[in-house]
């Protein structure tokens, strides 16, 4: 496998796990700017590549009533402004008509699970030349993402990731397979793992989704144990307070503490994979 460049990160390969980590949705300038700080001065400290993460519009909220964000206007702002710090950014898209905008911003643009099958979407955020992150349906096996990867790849873009995030497990529940990351870095392509999603309840409180953030850590874990290229993780300083999926966000005071549990796997199965 060929690792994807992103500045001085290389994703892939034998290369170090990357992490993909933020708050689940913008809250505010403030909040984002100061989350993609502190989680930095971690990611420097134990030489883990970093890349934020947090969305202008969550468009798939369990109600209507639901936080959605600031929307691309604002949101694109604020993750400029975070990538002025030197921080590479990630956020999704969830229409054809915001792929141009957020191309201009974002260095990753990530297609939604729920979209994962969305050939004209995909096909035009591939058409930008970022790097794609698939996020693999939760309805979908493994090796029926191949097709997903197809269509970046046929529009001549080789820059695609794709995320594991759980599949569904009868009503409102999740699970992960561990084996799907090896089926799907047969495709020669980094395959990073989703903790927060994978650990959801989807809409398991009624109007909002639920989970269980004891998961998170230990499911991280496995992902570094089978050999994963990265970790997705959504961060906060408060979960409990969050406006989005707060169940399913790490604490960012426990971030360090998982990470170089991450780096003693790494270095003892990198090579071994």
């Amino acid at each position: 496998m060929n690792p994807i460049i992103l500045g001085n990160i290389k994703i892939g390969g034998k290369n170090p796990m990357v992490l993909i980590a933020g708050p689940c949705v913008i809250e505010s300038e403030n909040s984002a700017l100061r989350h993609a700080e502190e989680i930095k001065k971690i990611a420097d400290k134990l030489k883990v590549p970093f890349i934020f993460k947090s969305s202008y519009n969550k468009a798939n909220r369990t109600s209507v009533n639901s936080y959605r964000g600031p929307g691309i206007d604002s949101g694109l702002k604020i993750l400029k402004k975070i990538k002025d710090t030197g921080v590479f950014v990630l956020s999704d898209v969830h229409g054809i008509e915001e792929v141009e905008r957020a191309a201009g911003v974002l260095d990753i643009i990530q297609i939604p699970a729920f979209l994962s099958r969305q050939t004209d979407l995909i096909i035009a955020a591939a058409k930008t030349g970022r790097i794609i992150n698939i996020k693999k349906g939760q309805f979908l096996s493994p090796w029926d993402i191949k097709h997903a990867i197809e269509k970046v790849r046929s529009t001549g873009n080789e820059k695609v990731l794709v995320t594991e995030r759980g599949s569904s497990f009868g009503y409102n529940n999740l699970v992960s397979d561990f084996r799907s990351i090896i089926v799907m870095k047969d495709f020669e392509i980094p395959v990073i793992y989703d903790a927060s999603h994978s650990n959801q309840m989807p809409g398991g409180l009624g109007e909002k989704s639920g989970g269980d953030r004891r998961f998170i850590s230990p499911l991280i874990l496995a992902a570094a144990s089978v050999g994963a290229d990265g970790i997705f993780v959504e961060v906060h300083e408060d979960p409990d307070k969050a406006l989005c999926d707060g169940p399913n966000m790490l604490p960012l005071k426990e971030l360090q503490s998982v990470l170089q549990k991450v780096k003693e796997i790494e270095r003892i199965t990198r090579g071994q994979i």
